[in-house]
């Protein structure tokens, strides 16, 4: 499984196909123990609450670093951090992969988001919520189907 997250043509393909708007793979170093990526997304600015377009004056970019490395224990260990380059806040945290048997893998991702902007910043936090939410349910439904069409 680890494999396949970052792979460069899985992470292409993935950009290309749920990443929104601008979307692109920034860089991406990989060994078999581990990895460090840095992805853009976006989001347009239509799809966003009224007081969070106002806020950023057009589409919401999201870039997003990851990192993994081999966990003596078993699986793979990282981070992510999530910038906003218009809008100060903290994105952040952990994941967590690791094999469960033979019921496949397990993807854990551990995070908080905080936006320090008066009287708005509890709305785009929920906004951004929402938005990651929704990015990490579509990534998992991609990666289901792209290991069913690149099985060997």
């Amino acid at each position: 499984m680890y494999t396949a997250l970052v792979d460069e043509a899985y992470l292409k393909h993935r950009l290309a196909a749920i990443g929104g708007q601008h979307a692109e793979l920034v860089a991406r170093t990989a060994d078999a123990d581990s990895a460090s990526l840095k992805l853009r997304h976006g989001v347009a600015a239509d799809a966003l609450p009224q007081a969070v377009r106002v806020l950023l004056g057009g589409d919401l970019r999201i870039d997003r670093a990851e990192t993994w490395r081999r966990d003596p224990a078993g699986g793979f260990t990282g981070t992510v951090a999530v910038t906003i380059p218009s809008m100060p806040g903290q994105l952040g945290g952990t994941q967590r992969l690791r094999d469960v048997g033979d019921q496949g893998s397990e993807l854990l991702v551990d995070g908080s988001v905080a936006i320090p902007i008066p009287f708005v910043g509890g709305r785009i936090e929920e906004t951004v919520v929402d938005q990651i939410a929704k990015l990490l349910d579509a990534e998992h439904q991609f990666t289901e189907e792209w290991l069913d069409r690149h099985r060997a």
